[in-house]
């Protein structure tokens, strides 16, 4: 089976520098390049990238391990078997101190969907030969990168062709609504979110309980940025709940909402960017542990009443250890975009 190769680059981003968390702005960049690459030096690829999920990075798709089959080797043995075309796979780090980025801008985090669609694609279809077109570009992720592929479909029209989430954050009533006691018993615990933050960022060894907790502190610094009012959190954002009784904060859980994919899908102009769309890969576990099942079902249902067709499957397992279903998605997509030429 011929394999393709991957390049790791730095790139210096502009858009990143003098973020208000004090995270890199030189990050690396992570390229496959497929088997065919290099035999005709005029051919180009269609492109596809792939968000990784909360406190993912491009490069952990990579990882080599027990039990584990890496990114490219999975596209290798897709393209050998004839089952996804050749395409070049963009593997982006968009980490923060708070474990991730929901892939938006935000004054409480920094200007991340700007930098892949303003720096990380234009870097790499000038450096690689990736042909930079709408037709040939994909975009899909898990979990927390399922949404920001979500939200690049919907929101950046005349970028992608294509899109696919795994499991990405939907129905935010029912994926984050469980967290909402979780969340303010720890921070009530820890004396408040800068104290938790600072108490956390000390741990020689970071507790996966406390990922949930992580998580819903970025979502704040995403979807809820520059919202002090009267239980402000002190970090240039608020959450949704009070700090001492964790009653729901109408206000605030109103801009959350706002951001969830299933309500986004109801906009008109939402629905006409996806409408054009050569297709659209959504699937979760019927065992998530977030229901986001649930959230797909949701967000599948909204689309086909306004008559966008998908691909929706669900399968037997739940959130975690799922990187197999990237087989599905990129066989999906890759025979959606334009091919190589």
């Amino acid at each position: 089976m011929r394999r393709g190769r991957v390049e790791i680059v730095t790139h210096e981003s502009r858009l990143l520098a003098d973020n208000p968390l004090g995270d890199p702005a030189e990050r690396e960049v992570a390229v496959y390049l497929p088997p065919s690459y290099d035999d005709d030096t005029r051919r180009r690829f269609p492109t596809v990238l792939v968000l990784p999920g909360f406190t993912g990075t491009g490069l952990g798709l990579l990882n080599r391990g027990a039990w584990q089959t890496p990114l490219d080797r999975r596209m290798d043995a897709l393209i050998a078997a004839g089952r996804a075309r050749e395409a070049i796979l963009v593997l982006p780090d968009c980490l923060t101190r708070y474990g991730g980025s929901q892939y938006v801008d935000s004054p409480a985090m920094g200007r991340y969907q700007s930098y892949l669609v303003d720096e990380v694609l234009p870097f790499v279809e000038a450096r690689w030969r990736a042909i930079p077109a709408r037709e040939a570009r994909a975009v899909v992720g898990k979990s927390s990168g399922g949404y920001g592929a979500l939200t690049l479909a919907m929101t950046r029209p005349g970028l992608f062709a294509a899109a696919g989430s795994h499991a990405g954050d939907t129905a935010f009533l029912l994926s984050y609504g469980r967290e909402f006691g979780k969340v303010q018993a720890t921070l009530e615990r820890r004396g408040g979110v800068r104290q938790f933050l600072a108490w956390f960022d000390a741990q020689a060894t970071k507790p996966g309980s406390l990922i949930d907790v992580m998580n819903f502190l970025a979502c704040g610094a995403a979807w809820s940025p520059n919202a002090e009012g009267p239980y402000g959190y002190g970090e240039g954002f608020s959450l949704p709940i009070h700090p001492r009784t964790g009653e729901l904060l109408d206000e605030v859980w109103a801009r959350w909402l706002e951001r969830d994919p299933v309500r986004l899908a109801e906009r008109p102009e939402v629905q006409a960017a996806l409408r054009g769309m050569a297709a659209i890969f959504i699937d979760a576990g019927t065992g998530d542990e977030f229901s986001l099942q649930l959230g797909a079902r949701q967000l599948v249902d909204r689309l086909t009443a306004a008559g966008i067709a998908t691909v929706h499957e669900e399968f037997d397992g739940g959130h975690m250890n799922t990187a197999y279903r990237y087989d599905r998605s990129l066989e999906v997509l890759t025979t959606a975009l334009a091919p190589a030429a």
